[in-house]
């Protein structure tokens, strides 16, 4: 019996992939740990191994492919001593399927569509009292079996989970409430949404955001390119959107004197210790100090080092720091795993080559998946004060400004000082500002003293 090979799961976020490359061809036998296809993620790019052996009797989604669903079919592997030919073909009567169904919802949708304009307005006007019933039923109870599930067509829910839209907001117009295809692109403009039941009456929180036509609506035609959103690019602006929605998110700024850090730095820096070619061992930075201050402050302040859940608060024992990569499309947090407990050198080196494999989209998921708060550094830029959004699970995240020489003031005596400004971002609903301000307090304290990070 041929054996389906699926659109691997290769992260427990991931809903979609695009088929990158194929590394065999139909007609390749394969066996057991060969390393067949290449998958990008949002984030990544990986390497997909077979799990069974035998010959690709055919490839079902080509290779340039992009939104293939978890749990697709891409190719058909058949057996040893199977007919090859035979399972090719039997991989596309799934496919016949899915177009004969899709047909079909189109030609039960045509008619409604087409009848309702040929009504005249004054057969409309008299009968609208009559049809105000089943509108309201068409809201309320047919779409569920009791039991949460939402009748809907499977193009309907293809379309729906990509455009983002919950089922269960959407107004049915199929039969018994059915969601169908075009109620979804309904509810992709924002009609045939359903308000929320448990305050239909109140206003909207948020207000909903522009469509696309409106917004290309106030620019002449012809004086914009329309560049399309890759998976990054979409993954971001979902869980980031989703983060100052949810999270009551609240502010605390300092002004850190790095003088001794900067000095440190320079001395161990000249003594590292370097190769034959002259190369020293490492070469630290101002962020790698920032880390470990961090990671550090975290396990004094072991309270803040928590993530909220709805069951209960997260107390997390060690510091796994994510610190924010930027990369072509986007950015990309990894993280330094148990960072209280490396040297300085260490988690320079481990920033450098997470550095590399991100840009390169080569991260592992567990490699920039969890964590327990994030450093988002724009010093680089020149940039000396901003504000960072939460990544959740995340309850803090540290943005950092530049290093720059400035006034202050010390023994009532004005001199020049090498200030650094952070701004802490905090989740109120595990951190609140008296546990946040001890935080960035003992923040403060350790980068200012670098040589208590070795203590």
């Amino acid at each position: 019996m041929p054996i389906n090979i699926l659109m691997p799961a290769l992260s427990p976020t991931m809903e979609k992939g695009n088929l990158a490359k194929w590394l065999k061809k139909e007609g390749d036998k394969v066996k057991s740990g060969d390393v067949i296809a290449e998958i990008e993620t949002d984030k990544a790019t990986m390497e997909v191994e077979a799990v069974d052996e035998g010959t690709i009797a055919k490839i079902v989604v080509p290779e340039g492919t992009q939104d293939v669903a978890v749990n697709d079919v891409i190719a058909v592997l058949a057996g040893d001593g199977e007919d090859v030919k035979a399972a090719g073909a039997a991989s596309q009567q799934p496919k016949a399927e899915a177009k004969a169904e899709a047909k079909a919802e189109t030609k039960a949708e045509a008619p409604k569509e087409s009848a309702a304009p040929a009504k005249e307005p004054a057969k409309t006007a008299a009968s609208a009292p009559v049809s105000a019933p089943p509108l309201q039923s068409r809201e309320t109870a047919p779409q569920s079996n009791g039991h949460g599930r939402i009748f809907s067509s499977p193009l309907a829910r293809r379309l729906a989970k990509e455009a983002g839209i919950e089922l269960a907001r959407i107004n049915g117009s199929g039969p018994h409430g059915r969601v169908i295809a075009r109620d979804v692109e309904e509810a992709r403009s924002g009609k045939g949404l359903k308000a929320p039941t448990a305050a239909p009456a109140a206003a909207p929180a948020i207000a909903p955001s522009m469509s696309d036509q409106q917004i290309r609506a106030l620019f002449e035609e012809g004086s914009y390119e329309v560049i399309p959103h890759d998976g990054m690019r979409r993954t971001i602006a979902q869980r980031l959107t989703a983060s100052v929605q949810t999270i009551p998110h609240f502010y605390l700024t300092m002004d850190c004197n790095i003088g001794k850090l900067v000095e440190a730095r320079e001395e161990i820096n000249a003594a590292a210790p370097k190769d034959k070619d002259g190369k020293p061992a490492y070469k630290l930075s101002v962020n790698d100090f920032v880390i470990k201050a961090l990671a550090l402050a975290l396990q004094r302040i072991p309270n803040a080092n928590v993530s909220w859940t709805e069951g209960g608060m997260l107390r997390h024992k060690n510091s796994d720091v994510g610190v924010a990569v930027a990369m072509p499309g986007g950015l990309i947090t990894p993280i330094i795993r148990k960072a209280e407990t490396k040297p300085v050198s260490v988690i320079s080196a481990e920033m450098k080559d997470f550095a590399a494999r991100a840009r390169a989209r080569k991260l592992k998921p567990e490699e920039y998946q969890g964590g327990t708060t994030a450093v988002s550094n724009l010093g680089m830029y020149g940039i000396n004060h901003f504000t960072a959004v939460i990544n959740p699970p995340h309850a803090t995240i540290l943005a950092v400004g530049t290093a720059e020489e400035r006034a202050i003031v010390k023994h009532g005596k004005i001199e020049a000082a090498q200030m650094m400004s952070v701004t802490l971002s905090c989740d109120h609903r595990a951190v609140d500002g008296a546990l946040g301000a001890e935080l960035i307090g003992a923040f403060k304290l350790l980068i200012e003293n670098p040589v208590m990070m070795v203590v």
